[in-house]
Parts: structure tokens; sequence; C-alpha cells
């Protein structure tokens, strides 16, 4: 395939539809600045039920997180901006749809089985 066939592929591929600032409402960062990428998060029975859980990315989200997945990974997943997951995520987390699991730390290094558990998570993307 030539230059020029590769740079027609990628002007042909759709851009993303809502931009990241429209998702979190201009925010960058979540209402607990101390959200870290290796939080584990999971749905909770509100999530699941809740007619509250609005927008596309959102409702992504409550389902994949019916398994333990870290943020990075939910980022991962959803082909979101890291900063943008941490966002609706945080926002999530205040309104009860789902729950934070903040790792285990010895001093104020993580846990290691906990970073290889994130590590093997984002190589099976």
């Amino acid at each position: 395939m030539s230059s020029e066939d590769q740079q027609d592929n990628r002007q042909q591929e759709p851009g993303r539809l809502v931009r990241p600032y429209y998702m979190t409402g201009g925010r960058t960062r979540p209402a607990h600045d101390d959200l870290e990428w290796e939080t584990l998060v999971s749905t909770t029975a509100l999530g699941e039920t809740s007619p509250k859980v609005g927008g596309v990315e959102r409702r992504a989200i409550v389902s994949l997180c019916r398994d333990l997945l870290s943020i990075a990974e939910v980022s991962a997943h959803l082909d979101l901006p890291l900063g943008v997951a941490r966002v609706l995520i945080g926002d999530m987390a205040e309104q009860g749809l789902v729950i934070l699991h903040r790792p285990t730390t010895v001093g104020d290094r993580p846990d290691l089985a906990l970073l290889q558990r994130v590590l093997y998570g984002l190589h099976q993307l």
C-alpha cells in the first residue's frame, strides 16, 4: 500500500463524534483529584438499575465494570483519554453508580500484584 493510500484511509476513518471536553463538562480533573489510574472500579446495584446513567460512555463504563477493571483499562477499552475516563468515573462514584477500590500501598508504592494485573489487562487489549 502506498503512502497516498494510507493517507486516504486515515482521512476516511470516522472521528470521535463527541469531543472529550463535552463529555466532562469542560473539566480536566475529577472531583477527587487523588483518583489514580490503577484504581479499580466496579459497578454498583444502583449503577445497574439507575436511569441516571446517561450517555454512551457512562453506560459502557457500567457494563465494563461488572467485572473489576482499573481506570486505565476502562480508558483503553473505550478508547477514551485517561483524563476523561478519570473524570467520568469520579463523577459516577459520587453518584453511587460505581465503587472505587483504592490500591493497597506499602509506603508510597502501589502493590506489585495490582500493577501486574493492570499490565496483564492492558496487554490483553
